[in-house]
C-alpha cells in the first residue's frame, strides 16, 4: 500500500496569454538535478520571464528561475541555468520549422508534477500580440466580468 504523491504543484505563466497569442501547446518533460526538484515540490520556481530556444537541434529553457533548495549545501544547483526540455524528434522537428517562421515564439504556459511525480513543462507555439490585440482583450475581459455581476444580482 504505497502512498501517492500528492500533485498539487501547478505554477502557471499568467503573462503569456495576455502577451502571446497562444497556437499549438506541448508537454515536455525537464532535465532537473535533485535539488531543482526538490524546491519545485515546495512551489519555489517562477516562468514570466522565460522562454524556449534550439541549440544544436535541443530545446531548452532560459530565464526559468528556480530557487535555490532551502538546505542544499554544496551540491546545491544554480537558480538561472539553461534546463533541456525533453521531447519527441519529430515534435523538435516541427517545433523548429516554426520557429524559423518570422514572428513565433515558444513560451512555457505551465509547471506541473505528472502522476508519476515527474516535472513537466507545457509550453505553447505562440505569436506576438500586438498593442492593439492587448487592449482588445482586456476589454473582452471586463466585459465578461461585468457580464457575470450582473447575472449573480
Amino acid at each position: 500500500m504505497g502512498l501517492k504523491p500528492q500533485n498539487k504543484i501547478n505554477i502557471k505563466n499568467k503573462k503569456a496569454y495576455f502577451e502571446y497569442e497562444i497556437l499549438d501547446k506541448y508537454i515536455a518533460g525537464i532535465q532537473l538535478q535533485g535539488t531543482e526538484v526538490k524546491s519545485i515540490r515546495n512551489g519555489r520556481a517562477s516562468l514570466p520571464d522565460s522562454y524556449c530556444q534550439f541549440h544544436r537541434g535541443e530545446l531548452y529553457v532560459k530565464n526559468f528561475h528556480i530557487a535555490e533548495y532551502k538546505f542544499g549545501t554544496l551540491n546545491n544547483h544554480e537558480a538561472m541555468r539553461e534546463r533541456k526540455l525533453l521531447l519527441q524528434k519529430r515534435e523538435l522537428k516541427k517545433l523548429e520549422r516554426k520557429i524559423k517562421e518570422s514572428g513565433y515564439s515558444i513560451i512555457p504556459l505551465r509547471l506541473f508534477m505528472n502522476d508519476r511525480g515527474l516535472a513537466k513543462l507545457e509550453i505553447a507555439l505562440a505569436k506576438g500580440k500586438k498593442q492593439y490585440d492587448k487592449r482588445e482583450t482586456l476589454k473582452r475581459k471586463d466585459a465578461t466580468r461585468d457580464m457575470d455581476r450582473a447575472m449573480k444580482i
